[in-house]
């Protein structure tokens, strides 16, 4: 776990984050904010990482997705995952709208409930408005991992954890999760957890 992350139990990540006023973005002050985030999800690592987690109660997320963090995956679970590489993305005040009627449950963890996994059901297809980095109009409509990265994230700007959406029975530490099932289907997953 990453120096920095907040973790459960703290206030900041279980109330409703702040607006950022647009004419704060260009702010060397808020630029750090910005590096200071995307720095600690690298180094956690991590796919995405929202202010609350560094203690900040601002509406910001950052997410990205490189070759190397899906390294342990098999092609099967990549596949199923629709887990794809994703650039650095940044979203300010964002606003997420569902696409579509299709949800998909995989694992997630999170590096504010540091240790464990559980699965959470998640639109498939969403899309994100907000503000980049530099204070731009952005809309993004993804499907697959960088949306469920997406849900997660604004989740965050909510005061809401992935444990408070996910099927309790799943629960557990990384190390069994990934022990008990790594590399199964998803279909598999459900039918031994007696979901």
């Amino acid at each position: 776990m990453e120096a920095g992350v907040v973790q459960v139990g703290a206030p900041v990540l279980r109330n409703k984050a702040e607006d950022v006023p647009p004419e704060t973005i260009p702010s060397a002050e808020f630029q750090a904010l910005l590096a200071k985030m995307i720095d600690t999800m690298r180094k956690a690592p991590g796919v995405g990482l929202a202010a609350p987690q560094i203690g900040v109660p601002m509406r910001v997320l950052v997410l990205e997705d490189r070759e190397e963090l899906m390294a342990s995956l098999s092609p099967l679970e990549k596949q199923e995952r629709e887990r794809v590489v994703v650039p650095v993305r940044v979203f300010i005040n964002p606003t997420l709208t569902p696409i579509g009627e299709e949800k998909v449950t995989f694992f997630e963890g999170c590096l504010s409930v540091a240790g464990y996994a559980g699965l959470v059901e998640r639109w498939r297809e969403v899309e994100v408005s907000g503000l980049d980095e530099k204070g731009q109009p952005v809309t993004w409509r993804v499907k697959g991992w960088p949306a469920r990265i997406l849900q997660h994230e604004v989740d965050h700007t909510n005061g809401t954890l992935y444990i408070d959406r996910m099927l309790t029975r799943s629960f557990g530490t990384l190390p069994q999760v990934k022990a008990r099932f790594g590399g199964k289907p998803i279909v598999d997953v459900r039918k031994e957890l007696g979901l």
